[in-house]
């Protein structure tokens, strides 16, 4: 890992893969390494510019008219190559089409619908939670951030019972496929076949039972809003987004609140840190690592010029751990006010399913943290790796409960 040269405009040309296995497994020292090399720097190993300072993430995401999604946000520019899949309407889409799609999903996925949905998550929460005390040891991700999110979201949504083992696996091939056309996506895309059909299946119209959130995007055609061929990829969307944030997200709280006993002992004294333990969670664990976005014309960034057309890799979880921004960053403090970080994104992409996330974590971290006196990690946490996404595929723990 080592920085070498520099382009014509003054960006430090760096031989980093974000992609490889070992940055995946660390990839802290490599932030630090492209945080401090320059504003923008440029990665000669798949030919893209890179931003890891939050100031300059912000600026890219919040700025969607220079630097676009329409084009994808993986390596994969769209202009020049044909997508693995047909393009999300709300991730890799742009103003006005994307304004339109948003909408709807705003509406379905509203602040008031979460209030409405509220009690029903909370007391699927606890229900878990009495699974968990009756096990005493057991694997916090297959048991508790897979199980809950899968015990409550697809209900929600309306999906039929049978079939539901292909979501996480779904998600999964999309996060990979924003990657380099390493073995981590070629694996992932060699292996969809089956959870695409499932997904596209889903979300017809005929399959979500009525009320649920799919049925509600459907509903929408007749007002107008969306076409009848629009209606199932923004349930597709809903799919993806709406369960991967959410379980990699709990995922991660667990495992910070497992390692840092004082803040576990503080969320038990003050229940009302729930929603700002699983906030810091997101900012300090980063579930959601990179996303690309493509120039839409020659711009300036920084100082480093970048031409029209190329790919711009944003490091979301070096961002949210920049000392520019944040105060010792490289510490887990469920009393911070970690708002403004950019693990759900920032700007009119901002992750669609983050009230459904946020509202999930906080019921299950209360439902924990009023039931459980400790939780210990009782074997190797192991790495579920992928080329966006950054959780753990197993963390045993065993709980004493309160």
């Amino acid at each position: 890992m080592t920085a070498s040269g520099c382009a014509g405009s003054g960006v430090p040309h760096l031989d980093v893969d974000p992609f490889d296995m070992s940055f995946l497994a660390d990839p802290y020292p490599a932030h630090e390494l492209l945080r401090e090399a320059a504003p923008v720097v440029y990665l000669d190993k798949w030919s893209v510019y890179g931003v890891a300072r939050y100031a300059e993430v912000h600026a890219v995401l919040n700025d969607p008219a220079t630097f676009c999604s329409s084009r994808g946000v993986g390596l994969s520019d769209f202009k020049k190559e044909t997508p693995w899949r047909p393009p999300s309407l709300i991730l890799e889409a742009d103003p006005p089409a994307h304004t339109r799609t948003r909408a709807v999903l705003s509406k379905v996925l509203s602040p008031t619908v979460m209030k409405q949905v509220r009690d029903r998550f909370a007391a699927a929460a606890e229900e878990r939670v009495d699974a968990l005390l009756d096990q005493r040891s057991f694997d916090a991700i297959t048991d508790l951030a897979e199980a809950y999110p899968l015990s409550i979201f697809p209900d929600a949504l309306g999906l039929m019972p049978e079939g539901r083992e292909h979501l996480i696996p779904y998600a999964s091939v999309v996060f990979n496929a924003f990657g380099p056309p390493n073995r981590l996506r070629q694996e992932a895309i060699e292996r969809s076949a089956p959870h695409q059909a499932y997904v596209a299946e889903q979300c017809q119209r005929e399959n979500l039972a009525p009320g649920g959130f799919g049925a509600c995007i459907h509903a929408q055609v007749e007002e107008g809003a969306i076409t009848a061929v629009e209606a199932p990829l923004l349930v597709r969307s809903l799919l993806s987004a709406g369960l991967d944030t959410t379980v990699n997200g709990i995922g991660a709280a667990v495992y910070c609140l497992a390692r840092f006993p004082d803040q576990w002992q503080r969320l038990r004294d003050d229940l009302t840190l729930a929603r700002g333990a699983f906030e810091e969670a997101v900012r300090f664990e980063s579930p959601v690592q990179t996303f690309f976005r493509t120039t839409t014309r020659e711009v300036e960034l920084s100082g480093a010029k970048i031409g029209e057309g190329e790919k711009v890799l944003m490091f979301l979880a070096a961002a949210n751990r920049d000392p520019r921004r944040w105060d010792k960053p490289d510490s887990y403090d469920i009393t911070r006010r970690a708002s403004g970080h950019v693990g759900f994104g920032s700007g009119i992409h901002m992750c669609v399913g983050q009230l459904v996330a946020r509202l999930e974590g906080e019921v299950m971290l209360t439902a924990l943290a009023r039931r459980i006196a400790r939780i210990e990690i009782t074997g190797e946490p192991k790495r579920r790796f992928n080329n966006t996404l950054r959780g753990l595929d197993s963390l045993p723990v065993t709980i004493t409960p309160a």
